[in-house]
C-alpha cells in the first residue's frame, strides 16, 4: 500500500490515514481553504512528501499532522496511525464546552423578545 513515487495527492492522503471518512470529504476541505501543507493552502492535487505538516480543520476542531509514511489507498487503522505523527492540541475539557439552550419540542417559533434573550446569553 505504500507508494513508490515521492508525493502522493494530499486528499487521497487524508482520505487514506482515515482523517476524513470519504475523499469526496477530503476534497472538499481543499476546496474550502481547511486544508493546509506547511502553512500554506492548497488543492486536492498537490502532493505530500514525508515530513511534510498537514493542518486540517474538520469537525469543528483542528487536527495537525505530520506526514511519516505515504499511502494511496486506504489502509486499516492501524497501519494508519503509523503513517502520520499526531501534533494536534489535546480536546478542551467537556466543562469548558457551553451547551446550547434547547426549546421544548412544540413551544413553535421564537418570540422576537425570546430571540434577543437567546442572543444575549450567547455573548452576541
Amino acid at each position: 500500500m505504500a507508494s513508490d513515487e515521492g508525493t502522493v495527492r494530499v486528499d487521497s492522503w487524508i482520505w487514506s490515514v482515515r482523517l476524513t471518512k470519504t475523499r469526496s470529504m477530503a476534497a472538499t476541505a481543499c476546496r474550502g481553504g481547511h486544508v493546509r501543507v506547511n502553512g500554506e493552502r492548497v488543492k486536492a492535487a498537490h502532493g505530500v512528501r514525508p515530513g511534510d505538516e498537514v493542518r486540517l480543520r474538520h469537525a469543528g476542531s483542528e487536527r495537525i499532522v505530520v506526514v511519516s509514511r505515504l499511502v494511496s489507498k486506504r489502509v486499516g487503522a492501524a497501519v494508519a496511525a503509523e503513517c502520520f505523527v499526531d501534533n494536534s492540541p489535546p480536546p478542551p475539557p467537556r466543562e469548558e464546552i457551553v451547551a446550547v439552550p434547547q426549546r421544548d419540542r412544540g413551544t413553535g417559533r421564537p418570540t422576537k423578545r425570546d430571540r434577543r434573550e437567546m442572543e444575549q446569553l450567547r455573548g452576541r
